[in-house]
């Protein structure tokens, strides 16, 4: 019977799913939009929570997960912000 000793070496916790969904919807609102950005964050705090406490993997991919997606609801509000300008002053 094994106790997870894999050649002398324990074999890495599990990866916690809401992390790998966090970096995908912050990757993934390139296509999908500001949305997919807000669930990131959500999902990204969710997960840091929850590896805190089952100390499972995956923090690096929630932090990432929260940081793309600020950055994509910034780049979109500067947008929408320029569009308006933009708009505003051709009429």
């Amino acid at each position: 019977m094994t106790d997870g000793n894999v050649g002398g070496q324990y074999a890495p916790g599990r990866t916690n799913g809401l992390a790998i969904a966090s970096l995908c919807c912050g990757i993934g609102q390139i296509v999908a939009g500001a949305i997919a950005g807000i669930v990131a964050i959500v999902l990204g705090i969710v997960a840091l929570q929850q590896i805190r406490v089952t100390g499972a993997q995956g923090r690096g991919m929630a932090v990432a997960g929260i940081v793309l997606g600020i950055i994509g609801i910034v780049v979109t509000a500067v947008l929408v912000v320029v569009i308006l300008a933009i708009a505003r002053h051709a009429s």
